[in-house]
């Protein structure tokens, strides 16, 4: 792979700044963020009332363990515009979650917010080792998913040509990827594989394609899924993170000359690692849920979000900001199964490892009686018999079977069997009875 690291001179000074003037940077924002919100929100000056803490009350970065939380359930309890601190005439775009789990969160935006959003994607671009220029083919989706629009706009801010294809019609997303030699692309990382898949149906070795850079998000992936992307098509695989509540991707980024987590754009945001149990915050190094704070959004100022995604912070490498370690789950997608905790991503890691398995799988959850069963759907690489598949399927119980000490019923089927999907990977089908 091409050596895509970065002129140090290119940088913003901000990236190369001292821990001493991030945080004093960080200090100075949230104080106006915290004010903000407070004075032109009336659901955050009625939390920060309950709580007994006021803006003011902020010295120094760690007194914003005072304020209180915000969930995905107070954006949905003001839906649709409750939790904007300007008139709804300032806003410029809206964006807003599927609703397939409830009401829609509703994120809106003033121009500056655009611009602001815009800037951190063309940071984590060129952060990637894309560079002005370069085409750079999206498959996020577009609408009100944040993903495909956040990567639009910071692609064509850095000075690249967009590709601006969306996702589907997989066959028509390698011949355009060929066609107009893009060097960059999007799209969640189950989707690459879609692609991969596409193009050995069509024959075409993806070793030489003209992509050198890949920037994944939208769902957790594990390094062995990076590794199958790097190896299968010569190019940088990058983990992209962000959530629609806080601003959509651009959050934090893999920077390419290291690939040891994501890089936390500190001059916009405030992170936070919590105990998801009791709220309590963990000191950098130590494993919880992830909070974020906005720093400079103007219309949906956002305090204390608990993002349900698990990580650490760690200290900063390729940049002087702090690093997120690459996500390991959700708390609220973490599966219990007969006492024992699993997430999708710890499945993944099994199928990834396990020889005649391609990378995708689906979850199944049911309810035999009084207790929870788990079934894996996996399929082969290649065409074969019968007795093939059942062998492949004994392997992967056996090994889930000594990682964990659960048994779970695995089911292997011929290529093409387990359901994909265009956007996010549909990891768990829950077929248990709601309470």
């Amino acid at each position: 792979m091409l050596d895509l690291s970065p002129d140090r001179l290119t940088l913003e000074p901000i990236e190369i700044a001292s821990r001493d003037e991030i945080d004093a940077l960080q200090l100075c924002r949230l104080k106006w963020s915290l004010a903000h919100a407070y004075h032109n929100v009336p659901h955050v000056n009625a939390a920060f009332k309950a709580a007994g803490v006021h803006p003011d009350d902020l010295k120094q970065l760690s007194d914003i363990a005072r304020f209180p939380f915000t969930t995905k359930a107070d954006l949905r309890a003001n839906y649709p515009y409750g939790m904007f601190a300007v008139p709804r005439e300032k806003v410029v775009r809206l964006h807003a979650s599927s609703g397939t789990t409830g009401k829609a969160t509703v994120v809106g935006y003033t121009a500056k917010d655009i611009d602001t959003w815009a800037h951190l994607m063309a940071r984590s671009l060129r952060a990637c080792g894309t560079r002005p220029g370069d085409v750079v083919h999206l498959s996020y989706g577009y609408g009100l998913f944040t993903g495909g629009l956040g990567f639009h706009y910071g692609a064509e801010k850095l000075g690249c040509t967009v590709v601006p294809v969306s996702g589907g019609m997989t066959h028509r997303q390698v011949n355009l990827i060929e066609d107009f030699g893009a060097t960059t692309i999007g799209s969640t990382p189950s989707y690459m594989l879609s692609i991969l898949d596409e193009y050995r149906a069509q024959g075409r070795d993806p070793r030489t394609c003209p992509l050198r850079v890949g920037v994944f998000g939208g769902e957790p992936w594990t390094t062995a899924m990076r590794a199958e992307i790097e190896t299968a098509f010569d190019m940088h695989a990058l983990d992209c993170y962000g959530l629609s509540e806080v601003i959509g991707p651009g959050v934090a980024i893999e920077c390419v000359e290291t690939k040891d987590g994501l890089t936390l754009w500190e001059d916009h945001f405030l992170a936070e690692i919590i105990d998801p149990e009791t709220g309590a915050v963990l000191p950098d190094g130590e494993y919880g849920e992830l909070v974020l704070t906005s720093l400079t959004k103007e219309a949906l100022p956002i305090i204390r979000y608990r993002t349900r995604d698990l990580t650490r912070l760690l200290p900063g490498t390729a940049r002087s900001m702090r690093r997120l370690e690459r996500m390991r789950g959700r708390s609220d997608d973490m599966i219990i199964l007969r006492g024992v905790n699993v997430f999708p991503s710890q499945i993944e890691e099994q199928v990834l490892a396990h020889p005649g398995l391609a990378p995708h799988f689906q979850i199944e959850l049911r309810r035999d009686g009084r207790l929870d069963s788990m079934r894996v759907l996996v399929e082969a690489v290649a065409a074969m018999e019968a007795a093939e598949l059942a062998r492949l399927s004994a392997g992967l119980h056996k090994r889930i079977r000594q990682v964990w000490g659960i048994n779970v019923e695995v089911t292997a089927g011929l290529p093409g069997s387990v359901p994909r999907s265009e956007g996010k990977a549909v990891r768990i089908v829950d077929h248990r009875p709601k309470i």
